[in-house]
């Protein structure tokens, strides 16, 4: 996984809502952002229907590849809510109504006034021997266990629970970056910028074109843990900005 400073990440999205279009994802960019600041690198994301084979998969391939595992989705009432059987069996362990989570549960809808319903006490069901993350919004708890956080899948109580979590995480060095605003579109500065980013490998430096309504230009981001590879790359980038300007003027294009 390289570096020991560099910690990786990978999310899982679970909802059949999800790849019918019916429900636009509002989580997977929030973990992205909060990640970031943590020195964490989000390092990929996936999204699976509610079927317990097709998560089994895929969080076994993303908790033995990264450093941590993100859920959203599927842990709440209903019969399609299977995200904590998937988690029990990929670990291969029990899925049981938890204790703690029970009476948690119990005293919340009690407040309420409210009958606390075997369809809600799915809501308690978690792997054996998982931990709590707390959720301040609806109660209901996500869990941990080994390197995976399963949370829910609302925003609201996503949101809350990932502000739960990430601070007791091991972040790593922060990335860095820096916009660098190049007059040419990409067609122009593609073959330089892959020689520059050859020559700075431990830089990343994303293109992004931008049109104006007449002309085409570029913003270029660089983004390394260290500001003098930030440097150095930049270096690059004005250097071959000013050497394209200098031949288009001189065969008497546009600059």
């Amino acid at each position: 996984m390289g570096e020991t400073t560099i910690k990786t990440a990978a999310m899982l999205a679970i909802g059949d809502e999800l790849l019918s279009g019916r429900t636009k994802d509002k989580n997977i960019g929030h973990l992205a952002d909060v990640l970031t600041l943590a020195g964490i690198d989000l390092k990929e994301v996936r999204i699976v229907s509610d079927e317990e084979d097709a998560i089994v998969e895929a969080l076994d391939a993303l908790r033995h590849r990264y450093h941590y595992v993100f859920t959203s989705g599927g842990i709440g009432p209903t019969h399609d809510d299977i995200t904590a059987d998937a988690v029990s069996r990929a670990f291969g362990v029990p899925c049981v109504h938890d204790p703690d989570a029970m009476a948690l549960l119990a005293a919340m809808y009690e407040r309420r006034g409210m009958e606390f319903t075997e369809a809600r006490q799915r809501m308690a069901r978690m792997p054996e021997g998982a931990r709590h993350i707390a959720n301040p919004v609806s109660t209901a708890p996500g869990f941990i266990i080994g390197n995976v956080h399963v949370m829910a899948g609302v925003p609201q109580v996503f949101q809350a629970m990932v502000q739960n979590v990430v601070p007791t995480l091991a972040g790593g060095a922060k990335v860095l970056s820096r916009s660098v605003t190049c007059p040419f579109g990409e067609g122009d500065i593609g073959t330089a910028l892959g020689a520059i980013q050859k020559n700075n490998p431990e830089t990343s430096i994303g293109s992004y074109p931008k049109f104006d309504g007449d002309r085409f230009s570029t913003e270029l981001v660089i983004r390394a843990r260290q500001a003098e590879r930030i440097d150095a790359a930049e270096k690059d980038i004005l250097a071959m900005i000013a050497e394209i300007a200098a031949t288009k003027a001189g065969i008497g294009e546009p600059v």
